[in-house]
């Protein structure tokens, strides 16, 4: 009960604080706090569109979370983005120019 609670909780800051525009899809494990129909009415008030991996998957999103390590443990960590448009510029810049051109992809 805690997680769904905690999630609906983060998910209506989120909205709150960033205003999604209607259509932002949202993806997910298949965890029981996102198949909570709490937390899918949320997403349905905001015009959201539900992702979830596929039953059974775990590497449904290996390649996602892959990058997502790498953004983090090569740019992140490694930077104080003064403002948000800052850290939106340098993430820019680290996929196109870094990631995307010298990385090795597999997927």
């Amino acid at each position: 009960m805690h997680s769904q609670v905690t999630t609906i909780a983060a998910l209506q800051d989120a909205v709150r604080r960033e205003r999604p525009a209607p259509g932002l899809l949202l993806h997910s494990d298949r965890g029981k706090q996102y198949a909570d129909k709490r937390f899918r009415h949320l997403l349905h008030k905001h015009n959201m569109v539900q992702s979830m991996s596929g039953r059974g998957n775990c590497y449904d999103n290996a390649v996602a979370e892959s990058f997502f390590k790498t953004l983090k443990s090569e740019l992140i960590y490694k930077w104080v983005f003064v403002t948000r448009q800052a850290a939106r510029v340098q993430i820019f810049d680290y996929i196109e120019s870094t990631y995307n051109r010298f990385r090795r992809h597999s997927a």
